[in-house]
């Protein structure tokens, strides 16, 4: 009985020593489990048996990323959205613009900034012009003036664009170093054409880094450099979340020097001047790779702290690249597309079996064998998915959380937004030129805390595919174009199971969707007009059979999603004709939208057709039209009388515009950005900087950069 109490003491003591130490290494092996599920490269022979795995799947998918040219990524920058609240309160946007005296840039998630080419504290403007840092005060607007201007040399480093907050200003671009092949470096045989011997040198090579140089703004007049930051590879994108900044890169390794001539694969490195400032190297036990996703390349994601000084910046690096990168305040979602050739047997072909039986007894005669159909081409097919990486943004640090997959691959960085620790992501599926099962169709998929499939709407639009897409709290918005423009409105609530509330068809499409308030959605994009292939007449929207839709001008109209099942379009307007354009349609960081002054802004290249009436002259296609106008278009905006044209600003000239010819080419006069702060709305080129009354519109003053 003694031994049996003593076994039961020693068991309680053996639970109440050991069970807080479980929970806590309960808690620190989900961590190092989720950090170690991706495989580690290890070493520089197996690093060239996953290349080597690679390159056969490319060479086996053939011209696969040509059929899939359709859908594949738009232009990413490469770069965000976070809520917690449903669409009438939702913070994936900020509805309170026009509480601050100045403008910002505009973001995708408000709080998580976006590095820019122009920003602007309320009195100075911080411009990346060309090969500059250029810092001007601008107001007051009567006495703007350079205050600050620093050059870099052309071949070593390019500035891109900026952060800047209240201590710092923060200057990203890529640093360029000449190299040359390594001694160790196997030579190059000699080749033999025609009799002469071909001999091949050791190139010179360029080693690429994502450079980023912190700056203390205490001196506009006179910036010290506080630090300096490289990752080796391209600049891919980057966020900035309070004082702690996220950088993303791609380095790109060389297959053939690594597969066919035998050199060292190279190691991916990084150097931070709060550390010992000389390049680390990272060794292969500390790359970690996606399978499936493989790249011959390295992926690095870099965090640090700006208001560490003294704490060197994590970095992390991953066999595989970043094709979109999206962030909330938590964390930082990476998309990688996906390949896998699909194999498609020919129903149209006899088998092998029914062959043979209908060969004839006798085979002396030849004219007597059955006519055989020769084998058809079928084009090959590829399952393409985007693969989602996830990681956990800390104070300067970031941490691999969870992987996932859906069909398909994504327009860009609004494709995805996090909402309630769920993942909503929208992809096209197959390709617009296909008529068959494999044709395009368009797919909302809501992902889980750990990436995991919780509710999905698939087959959206069949032969379309997706040209704008926003997530607004419980709502999306997803516009697809092939002919018209169907609208959709999106019931998100619940996550396990996402509806369709509601669509609209109208010509024209959507390049990029910004909110207005929680029922009004204002539509960035192009007219167009559909016309019958043969007679070249104009034909009604979606009549079936015989036509193709032209993009026209540029299109700007408000949806109003009140009724959700019946959405409308409220006002529009178009600008131009065949061949306008704007960057607001591929950037959303041009646009500048005050709601509480109504002010509506962008920057836009006018083209238009000389005679208005012949617009079917060319082989009974549309014209383009000739350039006659660039500068800012300033619209006011409200829910009474829609848009309305305040009035254009132009950096340009009488004799620019008669230089220019067909199309303009100066771009150095450009309008890029528009800004306010104040009562004063500026205009910022590579050439100047014009400052405007905010409400009357007259020039106040303008300042000559180059």
């Amino acid at each position: 009985m003694k031994k049996a109490w003593f076994l039961v003491v020693l068991l309680m003591v053996f639970v109440l020593v050991t069970l807080p130490k479980q929970g806590k290494a309960s808690n620190e092996e989900v961590a190092v489990t989720q950090e170690q599920s991706l495989p580690v490269v290890e070493t520089a022979e197996n690093l060239r048996s996953i290349l080597k795995e690679s390159q056969s799947s490319r060479t086996l998918l053939g011209q696969g990323r040509l059929y899939a040219g359709d859908v594949m990524l738009g232009a990413v920058n490469k770069s965000a959205q976070t809520s917690e609240v449903s669409a009438p309160s939702s913070g994936n946007f900020d509805m309170t613009t026009g509480s601050s005296d100045h403008s910002s840039t505009n973001l995708q998630v408000e709080g998580v900034d976006e590095a820019d080419i122009i920003k602007n504290d309320g009195q100075y403007i911080y411009q990346v012009n060309n090969q500059e840092l250029i810092v001007t005060q601008a107001y007051p607007a009567k006495q703007m003036n350079i205050v600050s201007r620093i050059g870099f040399k052309e071949g070593e480093f390019t500035p891109q664009e900026l952060y800047v907050d209240d201590h710092y200003l923060v200057l990203i671009g890529n640093a360029y170093y000449s190299e040359t092949s390594s001694p160790d470096t196997p030579k190059v045989q000699p080749q033999v054409q025609n009799g002469s011997q071909v001999q091949i040198y050791p190139p010179v090579l360029t080693r690429f880094t994502s450079k980023v140089i912190v700056y203390d703004l205490a001196d506009k007049t006179n910036l010290k450099k506080l630090r300096e930051i490289e990752l080796d590879g391209d600049y891919v994108s980057s966020r900035k979340i309070g004082s702690s900044l996220y950088l993303i890169a791609n380095k790109y390794l060389d297959t053939y020097r690594i597969m066919e001539q035998g050199a060292e694969p190279p190691l991916p490195s990084y150097r931070d001047t709060a550390g010992k400032g000389d390049f680390a190297t990272i060794g292969y036990k500390d790359i970690h790779y996606f399978p499936q996703s493989i790249e011959a390349n390295y992926l690095l994601i870099a965090a640090l702290d700006l208001g560490q000084r003294d704490k060197e910046m994590q970095v992390a690096a991953y066999l595989g690249s970043g094709q979109a990168v999206y962030a909330s305040a938590s964390n930082l979602y990476v998309a990688v597309t996906q390949y896998q050739q699909v194999h498609q047997p020919d129903s149209d072909l006899p088998s092998p079996e029914s062959a043979a039986k209908a060969q004839p007894a006798s085979t002396n005669s030849s004219a007597s064998s059955p006519a055989i159909a020769p084998k058809k081409l079928i084009p090959s097919s590829l399952n393409i998915t985007t693969a989602l990486y996830k990681f956990g943004l800390a104070q300067g640090g970031t941490t691999y959380k969870a992987k996932g997959e859906v069909p398909g691959t994504i327009l860009n960085q609004f494709a995805l937004d996090e909402e309630k620790d769920c993942l909503r992501i929208a992809t096209t599926t197959g390709q617009i030129w296909r008529t068959d099962e494999l044709t395009s169709k368009n797919n909302v998929y809501v992902l889980d805390q750990n990436l995991q499939l919780t509710g999905k709407i698939e087959d959206i639009a069949p032969g379309e595919k997706i040209y704008s897409v926003r997530f607004m709290g419980d709502r999306g918005y997803l516009v697809t174009f092939k002919s018209v423009d169907p609208f959709f409105v999106l019931d998100l609530k619940d996550p396990a199971a996402p509806t369709i509330l509601g669509a609209l068809k109208i010509p024209g499409f959507s390049d990029y969707l910004h909110p207005y308030d929680e029922n009004h959605i204002i539509g960035f994009g192009k007219e167009t007009i559909e016309l019958s292939q043969k007679t070249g007449q104009s034909i009604l929207p979606g009549e079936a059979g015989g036509s193709t839709a032209f993009y026209q001008g540029l299109k700007l109209a408000v949806f109003d999603v009140t009724d959700v099942a019946h959405p409308v379009e409220m006002f529009k307007t178009t600008i131009g004709d065949r061949g306008t354009d704007s960057e607001v349609l591929r950037n959303h960081k041009a646009l500048l939208f005050d709601k509480e002054r109504g002010i509506l802004s962008f920057p836009v290249t006018l083209m238009e057709v000389a005679n208005p009436g012949d617009v079917n002259s060319r082989n009974g296609f549309p014209d383009y039209g000739q350039f006659t106008y660039q500068g800012a278009y300033v619209y006011q905006i409200d829910l009474i009388k829609g848009f309305t044209l305040r009035g254009k600003i132009t950096h340009l000239k009488d004799e620019d515009i008669l230089k220019s010819g067909q199309y303009y080419l100066n771009g150095s006069k450009a309008i890029e950005r528009i800004i306010f702060i104040k009562d004063t709305l500026y205009t910022l080129s590579q050439a100047m900087i014009k400052a405007n009354d905010l409400t009357s519109l007259q020039e106040e003053n303008s300042l000559i950069l180059k």
